[in-house]
């Protein structure tokens, strides 16, 4: 058997999924968590089921919306169950309506019944079930009640609901009939499409034949406006009758999320308490409590490296094979190891800030903004999701219907700080900016957001000049997070990480040995300078030197190594010291008399602005391109964000080094800033927002 879970965004489907099933599919308090269907086979049988991104309407108009449209019309589900958020039942039912009109067993799972009973709803089950035509079961996927009597409806053999409701007037219902007479006989779905063709929807236009025009046009000219708004009409007072039936609100009181809402979405708070949320995150994880964790993490490999070592040489292992598994091997992948647990610390952050619903807020807050640079609030979705990795971030531009849209996010969703950068930013800002690293990881953050302002402008003004949509989301209730799903999460994400460094780092590691321990001539043994690696590295670190002040291979091909992966930027930097004899741990790379000895803090913010905002590593590429839809767009991409990284680096390297040499005060470097604020102002109040013309915001236009 096929089941298809079918309903709107954040109504609970992946909770359900992950409890029929025993898998742990991604979830979270927030709209659009699913941007690809996920398949599994419910527990003790071998119905295979399938977890769809939310929707409201079975006419898509984004990339995940129409996922979810083609399984349902191609797959040919056997049952259909739609999850109806219970707390919200006039929002969800239109949908419902939608599914009611194919021919497939819907079964109604209303979700969410112990926020229901908090809220002082109630709703009646069976003549709600009597008023749609199919099976109504209430059910908590949180709690897990309900669930028993859900798969004993989905074992039962009907697999049809036993009766078609009428949704319409009596004329447009004998309209749906006529076309349906004339329809094909082979076509299944024959009422649902039939009122497709009424609203003149494009994906039936081959079925759109003269009978069915002729149909069409006799019957619109009883009605002073279109079909489809009549039909959309009548759904919602369908909806209403239904809803005064079974719908009874006992307490009207003001709910905590209102009351919380009114400080978190304040006028003249939100701002200033995103900004100290998004700080408190970063200074948590590279600040105070990351460096201490980091710290012990480097004296216990760094042990290990010497336990390691000791003992291959006790049993006699060759000198360069013991090179290699504590040079090449420990000290590549411990270098990466060791900042685990500031990751642990970020991840807990994020996964708190996705369960409560407060991910939600900060889209809705920052719309009003983003609306201005070309991009709407749905962009900050995939912005935070990629703090955690660009991959999913660069997938979630899938929820933005928009396609200018989309494709600006997904060049700028590898411009956020994600996991892979946290090791390059805490290595960095702890050695060289000591008590204040919590401060400067986090400016870096914020860093981000001005320059993604900025590159967003630079590409509406010149590339995607018709871009601005109207956003429109849900607020989810907050929530308390939820222990075990925020275990959960982060033991997945500290796993993925782990298995990275197990792989990817590991053979990176292994090659770099090989390219620092042998000569051009293929020699072994010589001295790091003299290597293959050195030799490569100096013919083109002359690229590097005006954002570093210095012609230096080391960081040269370590920052080239960032493309394999981001945290191989560190372990790369660490095999080449390991392997100078400058160093026995990650804190000692940057010894005066070693080969990045030359680091300053000016050269070192610059190389982490560097790192942070060229082209990323090459999964996040290859999203890149599937999202993009061509290699042609990608280069485009990685052209761009690795040019723009530069410059902004080489700015960065130039104003900090003249602020080291005293050339250029303080006061110079904030006047400076505030310059560039003031034109990124300007440009900002010159950017009109391409809006429908006619709208009720915008009234520059007579069209």
């Amino acid at each position: 058997m096929k089941i298809g879970l079918v309903g709107n965004q954040n109504s609970g489907k992946t909770t359900l999924f992950n409890l029929l099933t025993g898998m742990n599919a991604k979830i979270g308090n927030w709209p659009g968590v699913t941007i690809e269907k996920k398949v599994g086979t419910i527990k003790n049988t071998d119905y295979e089921i399938t977890d769809l991104p939310g929707i409201y309407s079975l006419s898509p108009y984004s990339v995940e919306e129409e996922i979810s449209r083609k399984f349902i019309f191609e797959e040919k589900p056997d049952v259909i169950i739609n999850i109806v958020d219970s707390t919200s039942l006039e929002r969800s039912l239109y949908l419902t309506t939608q599914l009611l009109e194919l021919d497939t067993k819907v079964i109604i799972a209303l979700n969410m019944a112990d926020m229901m009973e908090k809220k002082g709803i109630k709703i009646d089950e069976k003549e709600l079930a009597k008023c749609l035509g199919a099976k109504v079961i209430k059910i908590s996927a949180l709690k897990e009640t309900g669930i028993d009597e859900l798969i004993n409806e989905i074992n039962k053999k009907e697999r049809k609901n036993k009766e078609q409701i009428k949704i319409y007037d009596n004329n447009i219902e004998s309209v749906i009939n006529e076309i349906s007479k004339v329809l094909p006989k082979t076509i299944l779905n024959k009422r649902f499409i039939s009122v497709k063709l009424l609203e003149e929807d494009e994906r039936f236009k081959n079925l759109n034949t003269a009978n069915v025009k002729m149909i069409t046009k006799t019957n619109s000219q009883n009605y002073d406006t279109d079909l489809e708004e009549i039909i959309a009409t009548e759904r919602y007072k369908f909806i209403e009758d239904v809803k005064s039936k079974t719908f009874k609100k006992i307490r009207t009181r003001e709910s905590i999320s209102d009351k919380l809402d009114k400080i978190f979405l304040n006028r003249w708070l939100a701002f200033p308490i995103f900004v100290a949320i998004m700080f408190l995150v970063y200074y948590l994880s590279v600040g105070i409590v990351g460096s201490f964790t980091v710290d012990f993490v480097a004296g216990i490999m760094e042990t290990f490296g010497e336990n390691a070592g000791n003992f291959l040489t006790g049993i006699g292992t060759s000198e360069w094979l013991v090179s290699l598994i504590v040079d090449g091997i420990i000290a590549g992948v411990g270098a990466v190891l060791g900042f685990i647990p500031q990751l642990i610390i970020l991840f807990i952050c994020i996964s708190v800030l996705e369960t409560t619903g407060y991910m939600s807020r900060i889209a809705l807050l920052l719309d009003k903004l983003f609306r201005k640079i070309g991009l709407s609030g749905k962009s900050l979705i995939p912005f935070i999701v990629g703090s955690g990795c660009s991959v999913p971030g660069i997938m979630g531009t899938r929820i933005i219907e928009n396609n200018d849209e989309r494709e600006m996010t997904t060049i700028l969703t590898p411009f956020i700080p994600c996991s892979a950068k946290l090791p390059i930013i805490a290595l960095f800002s702890g050695y060289f900016f000591g008590e204040n690293s919590g401060f400067v990881s986090a400016s870096l953050y914020f860093f981000a957001i001005a320059v993604i302002i900025v590159s967003a402008l630079v590409m509406k003004k010149l590339i995607y000049k018709h871009t601005s949509t109207t956003y429109i989301s849900e607020l989810p209730e907050y929530k308390l997070p939820s222990i075990k799903y925020v275990a959960k999460d982060v033991f997945d994400k500290v796993i993925a990480f782990i298995k990275r460094a197990g792989s990817v780092i590991l053979i990176c590691s292994v090659v770099i040995w090989l390219l620092l321990s042998f000569s051009p001539k293929f020699e072994y043994g010589v001295d790091v300078e003299n290597s293959m690696l050195a030799s490569f590295g100096r013919t083109i670190s002359w690229i590097f030197y005006p954002m570093l002040g210095e012609n230096s291979w080391g960081a040269t091909v370590s920052a080239i190594q960032g493309l394999v992966a981001k945290e191989q930027v560190i372990s790369s930097m660490s095999v080449i010291a390991g392997l100078a004899e400058e160093t026995e741990e990650g804190s000692q790379i940057f010894a005066s008399t070693g080969i990045f000895g030359f680091f300053t803090a000016a050269s070192a913010y610059a190389f982490m602005v560097f790192n942070l905002f060229s082209a990323p590593c090459f999964g996040a590429i290859g999203a890149m391109q599937r999202e993009l839809g061509g290699t042609k767009k990608m280069l485009k991409a990685v052209t761009f964000q690795t040019v723009f990284a530069w410059l902004l680096a080489t700015l960065v390297y130039q104003i900090g080094s003249r602020i080291e040499r005293g050339v250029l005060s303080i006061v110079d470097a904030i006047i400076i800033a505030l310059i560039l604020i003031s034109i990124i102002t300007i440009l900002l109040r010159t950017s009109k927002s391409n809006k429908c013309a006619g709208c009720p915001y915008c009234g520059s236009c007579n069209k």
